[in-house]
């Protein structure tokens, strides 16, 4: 793999388009959240979201971990629900509490699940909605394991 010691950075044979990673972001259906808990340990959970902007959004009940987590200190991780094609982001957690926006995302997730959740389902005293830039990104095909090994820092 590029950069991982086996094979020269330059080495690349299959390096992934960012084209390629957006649509596995667009398109997985479940997203795994890794965020950290006060004592620092980590927290691993699935969500749904939705590509956005180039973002992902997704929304927490207050009470949950997650969300705690989050609200302390929004530096996380999400990847894609395919092992085989995964792609990995960091960043920031941002929560989002424009009306407008908060539609938009709504919008956006009942389209993608086949819901009809309403407005409701984002009132700020219940459940809080963020949206994750991606500061890093990495993914990879394990049809071609050893060159597929991309890493994209979107501006």
């Amino acid at each position: 793999m590029p950069g991982y010691g086996t094979l020269p950075a330059s080495a690349g044979t299959g390096l992934l388009t960012w084209a390629w990673a957006e649509e596995r972001l667009a398109g997985s259906h479940d997203y795994w959240l890794a965020t950290a808990k006060p004592d620092r340990g980590p927290h691993l959970m699935p969500v749904w979201a939705v590509w956005l902007d180039g973002a992902l959004w997704f929304s927490c009940s207050n009470g949950s971990r997650k969300t705690r987590n989050l609200r302390a200190d929004g530096r996380c991780c999400l990847a894609t629900d395919d092992a085989a094609q995964p792609v990995v982001i960091e960043g920031v957690a941002e929560v989002v509490a424009d009306p407008a926006e908060l539609r938009r995302m709504l919008d956006a997730e009942n389209a993608k699940y086949g819901t009809d959740y309403s407005i409701d389902m984002l009132d700020p005293a219940m459940n809080t909605c963020f949206l994750v830039r991606p500061a890093w990104v990495f993914g990879l095909d394990t049809a071609d394991f050893a060159g597929s090994p991309t890493r994209w820092t979107p501006a």
